[in-house]
């Protein structure tokens, strides 16, 4: 990627004026995406990008430039004027890198860079005509493809120099059912760190019927009944709430600056008994894992809340500063032209003793939310509104009726100490998260839980 003596000469000129920490970060990425509409083609985009990020650091200041120009001279001129935007006076420190070799957790088999295309456009068309073949009330159908294969190189003048690389790939499929005026969507949307063997894993048709099943199931529910009454959220993609309401308020981007509910809160109790949260950035080929994180620190597993104590954060090298605490391999970023900081991998509850069965049983009355859709967070105060894309009323502790037009209304900590019930049915669900360092892969999971009272939102007084 770059030469190490490069490198070390890029680092030295970092400091030259004074900084106390410099970091070199080299990205190398190919990328797919076709996406189908309709049964054809509407778009086939590859691509490589490549560039270099320099980041320095003078005490709590952080400067970052960055360059998809790989000459010494345009390498030197654009670290040099990122050097003096610090206003410091220094001198050029040699700099002596050692080698790491990451523990590779991520087995690939093959390679999407070396199957052909239409191999690739063979899995949207079995998957275009299993969700319209399912109904003809199915109107339209929206099938994508995506792999990549990043190759990353992070060194520092702490003398890290690291290499990794993470191949990923994900299929997408929306379906849209219409009736009269009315039209409902169903989407699933599996990936994985992981070569084209996942595609040997999984049946790409079977996940296509269940968009139409979801979309079609919802055509025809009846209003969603508002009012505030328990909410049993299904596994898997339910955990985009802890995500969204809690977990952005876990990360020390937001921590640091006390723009968090969660600052200064460890050892607390913040939540429920029943609930551990974690995240992991080490589960083999995980949507959200990596090797090394965007900083070349080793991912790890990081417990943020055990048995409903605040037991840590998320933390970046930057915000370990500001903290006074120890990195915990958090830190990420899209690509070079970003700065990274502190995000979530992998984030889930843990499973707890209960079953699914077990759950509904003892719920009287409630929602059912078997697939979330989309919503909003106010990352400051953890309020949220969350669209269910498939919900069921519970009557005398039984899923009866198919629900729709249902928004789920609270507050993500409040809502934590709530969960009286968790399954032993851990599941995840794969999605991209946008904050200040751009649109990453991550991964949201949970077992099936209770919450004994959420703000429903619906279309029909009950």
């Amino acid at each position: 990627m770059l030469d190490r003596k490069l490198v070390e000469e890029l680092i030295s000129v970092a400091l030259s004026t004074g900084g106390d920490f410099a970091e070199v970060f080299v990205e190398d990425k190919l990328s797919t995406n076709i996406r189908l509409i309709g049964g054809s083609v509407e778009n086939s985009i590859s691509g490589r990008d490549f560039g270099i990020g320099i980041r320095i650091f003078k005490n709590l200041r952080s400067i970052y430039a960055y360059t998809n120009q790989h000459t010494r001279d345009a390498l030197v001129k654009v670290t040099l004027e990122a050097a003096q935007a610090l206003k410091a006076s220094g001198i050029s420190k040699d700099i002596d890198l050692r080698r790491e070799e990451p523990v590779n957790l991520h087995r690939i088999m093959k390679r999407p860079n070396n199957v052909v295309f239409t191999e690739k456009l063979d899995l949207l068309r079995r998957a275009y005509e299993a969700a319209k073949g399912y109904s003809n009330e199915i109107s339209q159908v929206y099938v994508t493809y995506f792999d990549e294969d990043q190759k990353v190189l992070v060194a520092n003048s702490e003398g890290t120099f690291v290499e990794d690389e993470r191949i990923r790939t994900r299929f997408s499929i929306e379906s849209i059912a219409s009736k009269d005026n009315e039209m409902q969507t169903g989407r699933v949307a599996p990936g994985k760190a992981s070569g084209f063997e996942f595609y040997d894993e999984i049946d790409v048709a079977e996940y296509a019927k269940e968009a139409s099943r979801m979309a079609v199931t919802m055509l025809h529910a009846d209003l969603c009944p508002s009012g505030k009454i328990p909410v049993v959220i299904d596994n898997r993609f339910g955990g985009v709430i802890f995500h969204e309401a809690c977990g952005h308020g876990l990360e020390a981007s937001s921590v640091a600056r006390k723009s968090s509910v969660f600052a200064d809160k460890i050892g607390e109790q913040v939540a429920s008994e029943v609930v551990t949260a974690i995240d992991d950035g080490t589960i083999p080929n995980a949507w959200g894992s990596a090797n090394i994180d965007d900083e070349g620190t080793r991912t790890q597993k990081n417990i943020l809340i055990e048995n409903g104590i605040l037991k840590g954060y998320m933390i970046d090298r930057l915000n370990a500063r500001r903290m006074e605490m120890d990195i915990t391999g958090s830190s990420r970023r899209q690509s070079y032209k970003f700065a990274p900081t502190s995000r979530m991998t992998n984030t889930f509850i843990a499973a707890g003793k209960s079953t699914p069965e077990e759950i509904i049983a003892n719920t009287e009355f409630g929602l059912f939310a078997k697939e979330m859709g989309g919503g909003s967070v106010n990352p400051a105060t953890g309020d949220f509104n969350f669209a269910v894309m498939e919900g069921y009323l519970i009557k005398n502790g039984q899923i009866t009726t198919p629900v729709r037009g249902a928004t789920l209304i609270g507050n993500g900590p409040n809502i934590l100490k709530k969960i009286d019930m968790v399954g032993n049915n851990l599941g995840y669900g794969q999605g991209m998260c946008g904050a200040s360092s751009g649109s990453i892969p991550t991964d949201v999971g949970q077992p099936t839980l209770r919450v004994q009272e959420i703000t429903v939102g619906g279309r029909r007084e009950e």
